[in-house]
Order: structure tokens, then C-alpha cells, then sequence
């Protein structure tokens, strides 16, 4: 069973920075391509960003692209979100998931652990 810790949320005024923070318990963490989604209040889970299990391949929703950033290290089993240029609707609970496949995934069904979320706030 992989289990899956997110940190690093908080508020920050519009334009700044967060750095979230996921750690993975997995056994063989690189074969698991990782996601980060996100939920704000009465809209569905979308994705954010997601990466590879040998982290060579990222994906990012326009949403996001360019202010964004998503990485991984296969040692200390973590994954990151680096959030910049924030905006007042990135406001959202923003989650880790693993999925049991290297190549990422874009939709919530395609994975199968998932963190206990971090709550984002920015204000504008």
C-alpha cells in the first residue's frame, strides 16, 4: 500500500511563491509516475501537473504552464510542485497521487493512491 504525505501548503498574497512537497512510501518509488490535482470549492478535481516515474517526462495543464514546475527525486522518494507567479484561483486543496504505471496519467481515475491534501489560499 503506498502511502502518500503532502506538505508545504499556506497563504501567500498573489504573486508569490509555495513549494509543495510529497512523501512516498513505496517500495520501487521510480516505477510510479506521480500527479499533482488540485480542488477548489464546488468545482471538480483537475489535474496540475504530472511526471514520469524516471522523471524525464512532465505534463502541465495551460492553467499552469510556465508558473509551475514539477519534479522528483528517486531517492528520497518525494515528489514537488514549485508554484509561482500565484494567482487568486490556484486557490485550492491541492493533492499528491501515485499511479502503479512509469508513464503519467491526466485524469483523476488513472490513479490509484492518493495524499490527504494541502490546503493553498491566495489572496489577492
Amino acid at each position: 500500500q503506498v502511502q502518500l504525505v503532502e506538505s508545504g501548503g499556506g497563504l501567500v498574497q498573489a504573486g508569490g511563491s509555495l513549494r509543495l512537497s510529497c512523501a512516498v512510501s513505496a517500495r520501487t518509488f521510480s516505477r510510479n509516475a506521480m500527479g499533482w490535482f488540485r480542488q477548489a470549492p464546488g468545482k471538480e478535481r483537475e489535474v496540475v501537473g504530472a511526471i514520469s516515474g524516471s522523471g524525464f517526462a512532465t505534463y502541465y495543464a495551460d492553467s499552469v504552464k510556465g508558473r509551475f514546475t514539477i519534479s522528483r527525486d528517486n531517492v528520497k522518494n518525494t515528489v514537488f510542485l514549485q508554484m509561482n507567479s500565484l494567482k487568486p484561483e490556484d486557490t485550492a486543496v491541492y493533492y499528491c497521487a501515485a499511479r502503479r504505471d512509469t508513464w503519467y496519467g491526466t485524469r483523476v481515475s488513472e490513479y490509484d493512491s492518493w495524499g490527504q491534501g494541502t490546503q493553498v489560499t491566495v489572496s489577492s
